[in-house]
This record gives structure tokens, sequence and C-alpha cells, in this order.
């Protein structure tokens, strides 16, 4: 398996970035299900395999998903519609594409609370996409990311650009999305919180994505990070519901 061989590099690279940083790996569960303008039910079950490694002011992050899509195969996950039409229903089941990223703490100003984080991603083609589980392209991302903490809530916005590469099973333009939320604190640990994303059509006849997401967040020192989160889609380019768990764990 390709994604095997980026471990290592991983690795590699938290110690080029010194001893005095924080390695974690993790692994979570998310389920989706939607028609995406397709007119028929696609089901996806994504268990992503997670490694990531934070020392100020980088974070670096490695994941590997396993996928289960059941479906008529015209349905690609994390594009929607392929445009290659039915075929009756199938379940396909294996490695997906993996995902590299690395985030740089541009700017945190302690006294208003405000900061700014730029990231890159580099999705390799490690899903068979002659089994719609990839696109058989690498893509490359950038984001930015500005928050502010107002006493207990944090409001956020983000904006970015995938530049996708050539895929010989689907068409992909390129394309910007966006996302503004805001969470509260509940206690030491807790935290919850909601997000509206968006992002413009990447397939012609597509749709663009329109997602609603309500989230719960819990921090335990630095060795423990749980997540759970609910979807909900807004356009035919979203899954009409998702939902899912993580957990980090430091060592």
């Amino acid at each position: 398996m390709r994604a095997v061989a980026v471990l290592p590099a991983l690795l590699l690279a938290s110690a080029a970035f010194g001893a005095d940083g924080e390695l974690s790996a993790g692994v979570g569960i998310d389920y989706s299900k939607g028609d995406y303008g397709t007119g028929s039910e696609t089901k996806i079950l994504s268990i992503p395999f997670m490694a990531r490694y934070d020392s100020d002011p980088w974070k670096l992050k490695l994941t590997v998903p396993y996928l289960r899509v059941t479906g008529q195969g015209d349905v690609i996950p994390g594009i929607g519609r392929n445009g290659r039409g039915q075929r009756g229903e199938t379940t396909e089941s294996g490695i997906g594409d993996t995902v590299l990223a690395a985030t740089y703490g541009a700017l945190y100003e302690p006294q208003s609370k405000f900061g700014l984080d730029l990231t890159a991603k580099l999705k390799l083609p490690t899903g068979d996409e002659n089994r719609g589980l990839g696109t058989g392209s690498v893509d490359e991302t950038l984001q930015a990311e500005l928050y502010k903490s107002i006493e207990q809530i944090t409001v956020f916005g983000t904006f970015g650009y995938t530049f996708f590469g050539h895929s010989d099973v689907v068409e992909l333009q390129n394309a910007a999305y966006a996302e503004v939320g805001a969470m509260t604190r509940l206690n030491a640990t807790d935290s919850v919180g909601a997000s509206l994303y968006g992002r413009q059509r990447v397939v012609e006849g597509g749709s663009p994505q329109r997602e609603l997401t309500f989230f719960w967040n819990r921090r335990v020192a630095k060795a423990q990070r749980l997540q759970a989160y609910f979807l909900l889609g807004l356009a035919d380019g979203s899954p009409d519901v998702g939902l899912g768990v993580s957990a980090l764990f430091s060592f």
C-alpha cells in the first residue's frame, strides 16, 4: 500500500521539527448517505487512520481512510456525482485516497486572541479509481483560517482553493470552498459548536456542496482528543446526512 510509505516520512519530519513536539495517532468512523442528485442512494462508511505531529507553530497530519461504498457506482467519496451513469447496486471496499496536511500558525495575538493559520494539503491517489474509491488524481489545496476568541466563544472562518490533477475516470474542475462557524467552551475539557461549509461544483453537471455541521470536542491535557459530529447536507453535492466520531491519543 503506497500510503504506508508516507508514515516514515511523517516521523522523520517530526524529528526534524524537534523533540519537544507532540506525536499522536488515532482512528475515526464516519457514515453518510445521500443521492447526490442521482436519484439513487449511496452509503459511504469511512474509517480514517490518522497520525499527527504538533510542534508550535507547525502541525503535520496524515490521514489514510478505509472505505466501504454501497450504491450505483455513480458517486465518488469526497467528490459526489461522477457523471458516469448507474450500473446496478454494488459494494466496493478498500483504501481510499491519502491526505497529507501541513499547517503553519502564521499569527496569534494574545491580547486580542486573534489568529491566522495557513495550511497546504496534498491528496495522493491511493484509492482504486476503477472501483470508485478515489479519483486517481494528485490534488493540491491551499487554505487560510482566521479565528478570534471572545470570552468563552471562538468564531472562525476558512477559505481554500483546490487544484485538481488529471483523472482517467472523471473530469475535475478546480474549486474554491469556504466555512464559517463558532464554538463555545463548556468547561475545561469540552466545547460544542456549529459550522456552515460550501464548495463550488467540481464535476461538469454536478452540484456544489453545502453542509451544516454540529460538533463536540473534548481534550484532556495533551494525551487525548475526542470529537463527534452530525452533518446535514443542504445541496445535491453533499450527503443528505452524516455522522462520525474520532479519537487521537498522544504517545
